[in-house]
């Protein structure tokens, strides 16, 4: 109903109607505009293409620059490239271009989907944390002090650097009882640990390792690993041959555990969607995509853009899994917590 003010002047009828007025012109000239499934056929094309390399990115090969495993790495991120398409089609009046983008939207939901909403429970026996500290952290104690804040029982740390070990072994000694420290890895709990060794990842220096935890709920074996890191250069492409051997040595040092719980933790320099980690993925559980919040992009620290940091399990039930606040790493901390 249209409104009238005190002077007698009607209000809002009229503007309703030019409304809807410019809505049917606007509807008319579309239907009269034999030109709208003609325009944006690139950019339809752009659009089952970028469906394709979503929907089939294990297909990608590796031989050139591993080229499969680049795209794997960053592979939530082709999902910004649906709103740029439908502005680009939107702006060039096209509907083909619109139907192919419902491809690429369907592909990314279905693959990362589940991802965006919480799936945390309440409960569980063990929380366990981990971290790549940075070689170069200007305040290892200050970093210490943080993950001793953060209540969990059972924290890794990777890329120790030997002369500052004493620095974390210093302040975080009256939260955790019992650690050990592996080469460049370690391991601090709450709890009794035994059988604490290095494991061989095939580097010639130690940055994995192995020991069991007496958790209250049970024994838990946890392994600790830093695979190598991974660099994208122009001359080379995707460099991560030393990583993909080292990964598969971390999985077949998994296979041949005979424990029933498992739980890795580490910075793997490669994600879940990444095939060179199958040797690994395969046997365990994520528990950011079984318990998480969203995506828990863990590096860079200033800008996360890759989940590479992981806790794994087997044998176990992930309840709950998220990222701890920054500290002077270039990595951010993950958390889960899990139901023996």
């Amino acid at each position: 109903m249209a409104r009238v003010d005190m002077t007698g002047t009607e209000h809002g009828g009229a503007g309703t109607e030019r409304s809807g007025s410019r809505f049917r012109t606007a509807l008319e000239r579309l239907r009269g505009d034999r030109g709208i499934w003609r325009r944006g056929i690139v950019l339809a094309l752009c659009a089952v293409l970028l469906a394709l390399v979503m929907g089939l990115h294990s297909d990608i090969p590796n031989r050139i620059g591993n080229l499969g495993s680049l795209s794997e790495t960053f592979l939530p991120w082709f999902g910004l490239l649906v709103p740029v398409l439908f502005v680009l089609a939107v702006l060039r009046r096209s509907a083909t271009a619109l139907i192919a983008l419902v491809l690429p939207a369907v592909v990314w939901l279905d693959l990362f989907g589940g991802l965006v909403v919480d799936k945390s429970q309440a409960g569980g026996d063990l929380t366990v944390v981990t971290h790549n500290v940075n070689a170069d952290n200007p305040d290892p104690e200050g970093t210490a002090r943080q993950i001793a804040a953060s209540g969990a029982d059972v924290v890794a740390l990777e890329e120790l650097k030997g002369e500052v070990v004493p620095a974390y072994e210093r302040v975080l000694a009256d939260t955790y009882k019992h650690h050990s420290v592996q080469g460049t890895v370690g391991l601090w709990s709450k709890y009794p640990l035994r059988d604490a060794a290095p494991v061989d990842i095939r580097m010639g220096w130690t940055r994995a390792m192995r020991a069991t935890v007496a958790a209250p709920a049970g024994e838990v074996a946890v392994y600790v690993a830093h695979l190598p890191s991974v660099r994208v250069r122009l001359n080379a492409g995707f460099t991560a041959n030393q990583r993909d051997d080292s990964a598969n040595a971390l999985g077949e040092a998994i296979a041949r555990d005979p424990h029933r719980r498992i739980v890795l933790l580490g910075d793997l320099n490669g994600t879940m969607n990444d095939r060179a980690l199958n040797g690994v993925t395969s046997q365990l559980r994520s528990t950011q995509g079984a318990a998480g919040d969203g995506f828990g992009f863990s590096w860079p620290a200033s800008f996360p853009m890759a989940r590479i940091d992981q806790i794994l399990v087997r044998g176990m039930e992930p309840l709950s899994s998220w990222t701890l606040p920054e500290t002077r790493s270039d990595h951010l901390p993950v958390a889960a917590r899990v139901k023996l």
